[in-house]
């Protein structure tokens, strides 16, 4: 039988081990700051070529926010609306618009905009999947017309898979 500090020391050494695996796995699902920063400038790339002022937000696998940027004289209602874009999209995995499409009435889960505190059922929200397919997080875009925000919300999401 293996001496009591032994045996403390090799359970430290296996939760350690476990632990590094564990925080290995999460990163692995979840987009990391160099991804979202590449999302982020990909989608602003595509605003200023389209010469529409947004606000730009990326979201972690967990819906935090992990990078965002206000463009310059952009809507500061739009920054909530981005936020929100981006989470709601998170939340379902699904296209904001897609999801617009069944909140409307009579619609299978209408009104779920009031849950959450408050989703953005309009389009301009994009899950992000890394090379796998993974979802690893999602981008919402605000301060165009939907079909301005949605292109933009594509380029941004698709870039880390190019």
């Amino acid at each position: 039988m293996m001496p009591l500090l032994t045996q403390i020391r090799t359970l430290v050494a296996v939760f350690t081990l476990m632990g590094l695996s564990m925080a290995h796995a999460q990163i692995t699902n979840d987009i990391t700051h160099d991804e979202a920063f590449k999302v982020l400038l990909a989608a602003k790339k595509n605003a200023e070529a389209s010469e529409v002022l947004v606000n730009i937000a990326v979201v972690d696998a967990g819906a935090n926010l992990k990078a965002f940027i206000r463009m310059d004289e952009s809507f500061l209602g739009s920054i909530d609306v981005a936020i929100k874009k981006a989470k709601t999209a998170r939340y379902f995995n699904i296209d904001t618009g897609e999801l617009g499409e069944l909140t409307q009435p009579g619609g299978i889960i209408y009104n779920i905009e009031h849950s959450n505190d408050g989703l953005i059922t309009f389009p301009g929200g994009i899950p992000i999947k890394n090379k796998e397919g993974k979802i690893i997080g999602a981008i919402g875009v605000s301060g165009g017309t939907i079909e301005q925000d949605r292109a933009i919300a594509i380029a941004g999401a698709t870039a880390i898979i190019e």
